[in-house]
């Protein structure tokens, strides 16, 4: 799978913005299912939003309402607006994108990247 990297992480404050960007060298998959992770310090690695080719989206609740998973332009290929951040949004986040067979995200074939760090200070 094509290498994705992130970026747009950094160090906001309670409340602020960011938005995280997902670039990939090309992207040729028809049927796909693309999103965002995240992972804290001795916490497991969580869903955060994602979409997929037939244009339905999901949400992890604690996303639900702040942040928003998009398609990106060209090499580009995924966005993550963060809004309202909170402390508990401290994490290192990850795009990933996968090919789609039978309705099912096929993760063991997924390409990841090397994460983008977001740190929420009170």
């Amino acid at each position: 799978q094509v290498p994705l990297a992130e970026s747009g992480g950094g160090s906001v404050q309670s409340g602020g913005s960011l938005t995280l960007s997902c670039t990939a060298s090309e992207f040729t998959l028809s049927d796909y299912c693309m999103g965002w992770f995240r992972q804290a310090p001795g916490m497991e690695r969580e869903g955060v939003a994602s979409l997929d080719s037939t244009g339905e989206f999901w949400y992890a609740d604690f996303a639900k309402g702040r942040f928003n998973v998009s398609k990106g332009n060209g090499k580009d290929l995924l966005r993550l607006q963060m809004d309202n951040l909170e402390i508990e949004d401290t994490a290192m986040y990850y795009c990933t994108a996968m090919p789609r067979f039978g309705g099912e995200c096929q993760f063991a074939s997924g390409s990841w990247g090397q994460g983008t760090q977001v740190t929420v200070s009170p």
